[in-house]
């Protein structure tokens, strides 16, 4: 077991054969979390049509939420004034904040274009802007990003430093150093000078979180450094050498891929990275891509699609995605699946369920998202009884095959 710093503790428990998987305990100061695990995202400090009590049925064992949303509402101090990210939202198990890089791409590069993290379809290039427009809310510079506030348009500057000093603020288990998250579309060009400032930027986060004279909300927070690198195998292998010499207590997988080759950089990155540390998968949920991520070493993965798609109405199964609202559903009187034992599966039919989206009910917002989270937190959860059993490939093989069909 590796000891890391601000008594965190990760233990690897058993390996893949074949390929970089392997079934591990990080310990917290707020509980341990058995991996691969996905993390539910808490954006505000709460998982949305969720209650923190329901979340923890599901067997979520840990929740994300974004440093640049709680920063602009309802501020730090706030937070920290109520005991921290887990009292304020009443959750009582481990917590991770983002470093709001993400909204350096989300505010930026994407604001008007809304490619997301990965590459599907071809795409014209982007890249930072010196000034703000209708279709960009952040400015990039050496020192750190201006911000264009969602809310109410007033501007707000990050730098690394203030950062991890909100984050401090927050008070979660784990925090992330600030990084430069690229468009999947940036020229390689671009990719590397984002990266290179990331890495200045790590090093920046690092000092802070080291100083003595340090406030901290809970004295025992971690921190994980980003990789960056787009769609690169040499700035991916490059950043993950530079970040994986840094001492930071774990590391995150940021940026940006195409759909196509994600499991080829991420086994890049983890390749290169230490290996007695934790690594947490930014951003990426889909159930396809997470067998990828966890047969390419992964611990870690957080992801608004479980939630975010419920609230539209579309439905995780073992065949593949379906619309709740579509007319086939009006009358079909069986739960979404039989075998299912959440709360929604175990005691409504898809009929109420299409019933309560047409008719804009609220509660179809709580049963799906129930549903959803549900189904991506033990499918985790089955993967790493799978690598404990010795069966990974042929338990993904056969979810892909049905899932996919």
């Amino acid at each position: 077991m590796l000891e890391l710093m601000n008594s965190i503790s990760f233990k690897i428990e058993k390996k893949l054969k074949n390929g970089l998987g392997r079934v591990g305990i990080l310990k917290t100061p707020h509980g341990d979390v058995e991996t691969p695990a996905f993390v539910v995202v808490g954006t505000k400090a709460t998982v949305k049509a969720l209650t923190p009590e329901q979340v923890r049925g599901l067997g979520a064992q840990a929740v994300l939420a974004n440093t640049y949303h709680l920063y602009l509402e309802p501020g730090e101090e706030i937070v920290k004034k109520a005991g921290g990210l887990g009292k304020f939202m009443g959750w009582d198990g481990p917590t991770i904040t983002d470093s709001g890089g993400f909204q350096v791409f989300s505010l930026g590069a994407d604001f008007d274009k809304k490619i997301g993290k990965i590459r599907r379809d071809e795409t014209v290039g982007i890249e930072a802007n010196s000034k703000f427009s209708e279709k960009r809310m952040a400015i990039i510079d050496e020192n750190g990003v201006t911000f264009r506030s969602h809310r109410d348009g007033s501007t707000h500057h990050f730098t690394p430093e203030r950062s991890i000093e909100i984050q401090h603020a927050i008070g979660a288990d784990i925090i992330f150093a600030f990084d430069e998250c690229t468009s999947p579309d940036a020229s390689r060009e671009y990719q590397k000078e984002a990266m290179l400032r990331t890495h200045r930027w790590a090093a920046r986060c690092l000092a802070t979180h080291q100083q003595p004279t340090t406030n901290h909300q809970q004295p025992k927070q971690t921190l994980f450094g980003v990789v960056q690198g787009g769609r690169f195998e040499d700035l991916r292998k490059e950043s993950a050498k530079v970040i994986g010499k840094m001492d930071f207590d774990g590391f995150g997988i940021g940026g940006s891929f195409d759909k196509e080759d994600m499991n080829s950089a991420v086994r890049w990155v983890n390749e290169q990275l230490p290996q007695e540390k934790p690594r947490h998968l930014l951003g990426i949920g889909d159930p396809m891509d997470l067998f990828g991520a966890v047969e390419n070493g992964c611990d870690l993965f957080d992801c608004v699609a479980p939630t975010r798609e419920a609230r539209n109405g579309s439905i995780y199964t073992k065949r593949g995605r379906f619309n709740i609202e579509n007319t086939k559903y009006r009358t079909d009187f069986a739960p979404i699946e039989d075998d299912c034992e959440c709360y929604m599966c175990k005691n409504f039919t898809k009929a109420y369920l299409s019933h309560l989206f047409r008719s804009n009910e609220i509660l179809a917002n709580t049963l799906a998202s129930i549903h959803n989270v549900h189904f991506i937190v033990k499918l985790v959860e089955k993967m790493r009884k799978s690598i404990l059993d010795g069966d990974f490939s042929r338990f993904r093989d056969d979810f892909l095959k049905s899932y996919g069909r």
